[in-house]
């Protein structure tokens, strides 16, 4: 008896121990400096332990006139953590026999085409999820996203995207290649993406304040206003990105407190709350490994390898595997990290895009709950930081004072007309008195 009463004595003191104190002591001072220090408005984090919320909060404001505070439930543009959600649905479908992420793309999109023919008959579902059709990373993407195109006219241009790599050889990140797998799942579900995401996903998990668009966000709803620093060193607000175009590689917005549950699904092999949601298997499908990123060991963080699975980066992180991706909107950046034999997650929204801080953050947080010793990680990157944005505004302001006085060596009518390309699309500079615009 007196040795059972020990054990329940000791108990709460076995599960204090199990946040480290740099998040019991430190967390709200560490994030509230860095915030400072890389001049950000606004960030959520949620923190997942042991199927507990750790913490889940906000800090700082929404907008720098209203001062609106942010908290759990502030939506964000999450960007390519919308990734994971289209990939997963797919696999769902393979779990239901609906596909296989072996099938040919041209089995469900019959004029899908890139620009080698013979990748072109090759080029598999699998293939587009884990970016690895050999472009560049972003190759196309800054022509499709707020533009007017449509997304079949999105997945038609891709066949002009010439690879700089071999197929399947190397890995380019490709926001069109997500836009096309997502288009998939009408043809076999029967429904349009966002309506498959929100009834096999949002719906289950109980997310109720995510959004497959920006349209659909209720005008009760006020999402946080996206700065940067970018071009002027100064903070400044930026228009949203508009993109139910590329919808399937980055449309959600959604909060920490709704990411939570995600998470949850995330670390209890597919259940919220006892129920199912995704099947284990579909799951693990998302994890393996189908591009190599890097194995060469990182001099930042105790990690040794990086590879791409489906919608999600794979790595370790201090002998712990490790699964990861970030989102990067028009003034707003996020990541989302799940270490699942530790029962670890978390998720980090901001609304500022010209910073590392939510990156050095998630950094910090892993650092605590992993064994890593301390350094103060904000701190150490901050002053390379800045000697790179003061190096990049001298660039800019060169670029300026080249600029004024100069004239062009041909008279302006010469640079009048109409210009096409197939990828780029079209323009028209025309002559308005002594300009050309």
């Amino acid at each position: 008896m007196r040795l059972l009463l020990s054990v329940w004595l000791l108990l709460p003191c076995v599960l204090f121990a199990q946040t480290p104190s740099f998040v019991t002591d430190s967390l709200d001072s560490y994030v509230r400096q860095g915030m400072k220090d890389w001049q950000v408005p606004g960030l959520a984090l949620v923190i997942i332990k042991d199927g507990k919320v750790v913490v889940a909060k906000g800090y700082g404001v929404k907008d720098l006139k209203t001062g609106e505070p942010v908290d759990e439930n502030t939506p964000f543009m999450i960007a390519s953590n919308t990734k994971l959600f289209t990939a997963t649905a797919l696999a769902q479908l393979e779990y239901d026999h609906k596909l296989s992420l072996d099938d040919k793309v041209s089995k469900y999109i019959p004029d899908f085409r890139l620009f080698d023919p013979v990748a072109s008959q090759l080029v598999s579902i699998r293939d587009i999820l884990s970016h690895r059709i050999g472009t560049k990373t972003f190759q196309g993407d800054f022509t499709f996203w707020n533009s007017n195109l449509s997304r079949e006219e999105i997945i038609r241009r891709i066949r002009l995207l010439k690879p700089s790599r071999p197929f399947r050889q190397t890995w380019g990140y490709c926001n069109s290649c997500f836009l096309t797998a997502g288009q998939i799942i009408p043809k076999v579900a029967g429904k349009a993406w966002e309506d498959y995401i929100q009834d096999s996903l949002l719906t289950p998990l109980q997310m109720t304040n995510t959004y497959t668009s920006l349209r659909l966000v209720p005008s009760t709803v006020r999402l946080p206003t996206p700065y940067t620093t970018a071009f002027t060193g100064d903070l400044h607000p930026v228009p949203p990105d508009h993109w139910d175009n590329l919808g399937p590689a980055a449309d959600l917005i959604s909060t920490v407190a709704d990411l939570s549950h995600w998470l949850q699904c995330q670390l209890d092999s597919g259940r919220w709350q006892g129920t199912r949601v995704v099947p284990f298997q579909a799951m693990l499908a998302t994890r393996d490994i189908n591009s190599l990123m890097t194995s060469r060991k990182s001099s930042e963080v105790p990690q040794n390898f990086m590879g791409y699975g489906l919608g999600l980066v794979v790595s370790d992180y201090n002998g712990h595997q490790t699964y990861w991706h970030t989102g990067g909107a028009a003034g707003m950046v996020s990541i989302l990290t799940f270490i699942p034999d530790e029962r670890l997650g978390l998720a980090i929204l901001t609304n500022q895009d010209n910073q590392d801080f939510f990156v050095l953050l998630r950094h910090q947080i892993l650092d605590a709950y992993l064994g890593v010793p301390y350094r103060n990680r904000s701190a150490a990157a901050l002053p390379g930081f800045r000697r790179v944005m003061k190096d990049t505004l001298a660039t800019i302001n060169g670029w300026k004072a080249r600029v004024t006085g100069a004239k062009p060596p041909l008279p302006l009518s010469a640079y009048t007309g109409h210009y096409s390309n197939p990828v780029y699309g079209s323009m028209d500079i025309r002559q308005n008195g002594g300009r050309s615009r």
